[in-house]
């Protein structure tokens, strides 16, 4: 007899639907898994016939194949026990076939039978809803995670016995409910605050305008002058996800497999990777392909403290996805994307030893160590960040007085508003919602300098020498200032104050 059961696979963070072919005939006894099924999905056949035996169904003693279709598409995870399982038993005339044709099934099987959380669930449950399959079966596990997808009823079950008794009796399992309209009601903020850095009046005036119009940000500074906290504290200011985003980001972390817990990310990811980090980990790669640090951080932060310390060939992966938003793998069975739209905020020393230009005897550093330090970091990346400002140490004076600085919540409030203009500008342009996004297009409608302005520009490229890029960067940070203010026109302030941003620019530095 022959059974099919609907299931789902991810590549890269996009799902797609797989149909799993069961054929039961005469012969020797053999169980063999055909359409391009990689390790795991291979040894699946082991957990599938002990758990069928264990559960009381035995495993029929005749000729098994098991076909996953599309068959030229690889196969990988343990996600496709369950549907295995089930339609073996479907083949066997142990369960309802006609029940089994208005669900899709996932999950992994242990030994006894039991259903194991799997990763990528969210994603594949958005495909079942959009390729209109009304029911999922999955792992109690993940069942609150499939739940965010609205119109897609979600089983969650325990054991293969209890989605074999609700197949064929309709009993055992319930549709798990969540209450989409307060998914993002108390969005998610840590306890860190801006109050807690002393001093750095500048640097925080800066993480505003990094947080108000999405730019990216360098700062050099001495060890211990406060550039790890104040990045900490960054997410804590910047304007709460939308539903859309929130749900792009659950879907990266769920192909990744860190959502065994199955809650809805409502904050913006933090995203810290140590600087012996490889190629993969930070863009992604493995096999199976796994998201990397730069889609892990999707609608959220990536922080790279000691920015010079990290490999030359890892840094210059990143500047694709900062361009694009995006992050494409080609291998040899086919090209993948990630999302990877962040806010890079990177931190490094002035020299080798931290202390150059402190003021202080401390420096034994000479210009050539410092130049081939510095040179670590390219110059297109070092384009492609908005701004970069020195960080001095903080005095002591300021460390120990009780005085609090300006709270999160202050700045979050400013923040919030300029957010709101640039929602509102860019209502009816596809891919652009932050003045750190404008491209071209978007610049000559609403960057337009005026003639004082385009002289000031003018006198900052002879001077500093900055290139195209950055010249459209010191605009974009000026059309962010302006939005702090509440201007509707870029004024020479505005631009002033974005061409002292970028400290490395300046030939006096």
């Amino acid at each position: 007899m022959l059974a099919q059961v609907q299931t789902g696979a991810v590549r890269g963070v996009d799902a797609f639907i797989v149909r799993t072919e069961v054929h039961i005939t005469s012969g020797l006894p053999t169980f063999t898994l055909v359409g391009l099924a990689q390790g795991s999905v291979r040894e699946g056949r082991e957990r599938v016939g002990a758990a069928l035996r264990n559960s009381g169904f035995g495993l029929p003693n005749r000729r098994i194949t098991v076909n996953l279709a599309p068959a030229d598409v690889r196969k990988e995870g343990t996600a496709f026990d369950l549907p295995i399982a089930i339609g073996v038993l479907v083949a066997d005339g142990c369960v309802n076939a006609e029940a089994v044709a208005r669900h899709a099934f996932l999950g992994e099987l242990g030994l006894d039978g039991s259903l194991r959380p799997v990763s990528a669930v969210l994603p594949i449950a958005v495909r079942c809803k959009e390729a209109g399959i009304d029911n999922l079966v999955v792992p109690a596990g993940n069942a609150r995670e499939a739940a965010l997808v609205e119109g897609l009823t979600v089983l969650g079950a325990a054991h293969l016995g209890e989605v074999v008794e609700y197949l064929n009796q309709g009993t055992c399992l319930r549709p798990v409910q969540i209450d989409h309209g307060a998914l993002l009601v108390g969005c998610e903020h840590d306890d860190l605050d801006l109050a807690d850095v002393r001093g750095q009046a500048l640097a925080k005036r800066v993480l505003e305008i990094v947080a108000a119009g999405a730019h990216n940000l360098l700062m050099l500074g001495p060890p211990g002058a406060g550039k790890t906290m104040l990045a900490r504290r960054l997410p804590g200011i910047l304007p709460p996800p939308t539903l859309e985003e929130a749900l792009e980001t659950t879907r990266v972390h769920s192909v990744a497999g860190h959502l065994r817990g199955g809650a809805l990310i409502t904050g913006r990811p933090f995203r810290a990777p140590h600087h012996s980090v490889s190629y993969a980990g930070l863009v992604g790669g493995g096999t199976p392909v796994r998201p990397g640090e730069v889609s892990l951080a999707h609608n959220g932060v990536l922080f790279l403290d000691e920015l010079a310390e990290y490999r030359r060939n890892v840094l210059e992966v990143l500047r694709q996805p900062l361009e694009e938003g995006v992050v494409r793998l080609s291998r040899a069975g086919g090209a993948v994307s990630f999302p990877a739209r962040f806010l890079l905020v990177a931190a490094m020393n002035p020299c080798p030893c931290g202390y150059w230009g402190d003021g202080s005897d401390r420096c034994l550093c000479d210009p050539g160590h410092v130049g081939r330090y510095r040179g670590r970091v390219s110059g297109p990346l070092l384009d492609r960040i908005d701004l970069h400002i020195h960080v001095p140490a903080v005095p002591i004076e300021a460390l120990a007085g009780a005085e609090p600085g300006v709270g999160s919540a202050d700045v979050r409030r400013r923040v919030l508003l300029a957010s709101d203009v640039q929602h509102e500008r860019f209502r009816h342009t596809a891919g652009v919602h932050a003045n750190g996004q404008m491209r071209p297009t978007e610049m000559r409608a609403f960057c337009s300098p005026t003639r004082l302005v385009a002289s000031l520009l003018q006198r900052a490229v002879d001077r500093m020498g900055l290139s195209a890029r950055a010249y459209h960067r010191v605009l974009r940070v000026a059309r962010t200032i302006a939005d702090l203010d509440g201007q509707d026109t870029i004024g020479v302030e505005h631009v002033a104050e974005a061409v002292q941003y970028r400290t490395l620019d300046r030939r006096d530095v």
